[in-house]
């Protein structure tokens, strides 16, 4: 073998390898999420303004158990602790749940709801169309589109209603962790 075919060679191997330990847009969304594992935040509503379910009210999310596959992310509107945003993680792909409880931690009837990214999406935002549970649960969010932004400086819960103008948003500040708050309704751990 002669040395520009050694040099060659070389260079394919070290370039292979760094193309494969290249992690995944999904991935980097998910460590960047697990890194608030164990912290709470608050944060406001940003849209619509005037949403009297929770404007006004007092925002936080607790990023209370991370795993490989699973977050949990219980999300309080003042003193209501009924919600939980789930991530799992299958093969790259995030999928968002809505989990809702009631104060004596049982089921609500309209829970588990939401949708599995179709893509990877990107380090910096992941998007979920609604799932066929979804559609059956609530035929209305049959269009629904949730997204989840997360930065160094933000984490926002998006949702549209595709065919309509309005998009609900709420931006929590993750630089200034909380005391951790009670545990959600329901929550065993």
């Amino acid at each position: 073998m002669t040395l520009k075919q050694s040099l060659l060679l070389v260079s394919l191997i070290l370039t292979s390898n760094l193309f494969a330990q290249e992690k995944q847009p999904s991935d980097i969304f998910w460590e960047t999420l697990t890194s608030h594992c164990g912290k709470a935040y608050k944060g406001h509503l940003a849209l619509p303004e005037n949403d009297e379910a929770f404007g006004g009210k007092e925002l936080v999310m607790h990023v209370r158990s991370c795993s490989d596959n699973e977050i949990k992310v219980p999300f309080f509107v003042g003193e209501d602790r009924s919600r939980t945003w789930v991530f799992t993680k299958k093969d790259g792909i995030i999928t968002l749940k809505h989990d809702h409880r009631h104060e004596d931690g049982s089921e609500d009837a309209v829970t588990q709801y939401g949708g599995t990214a179709s893509n990877m999406g990107k380090g910096d935002i992941q998007f979920f169309p609604a799932d066929p549970h979804t559609q059956q649960l609530i035929p209305a969010a049959a269009t629904n589109v949730w997204w989840v932004t997360l930065d160094d400086t933000t984490f926002t819960y998006n949702l549209r209603r595709l065919g309509r103008d309005s998009v609900f948003k709420v931006v929590m500040d993750i630089t200034k962790p909380i005391a951790t708050p009670e545990a959600p309704w329901g929550w065993k751990d």
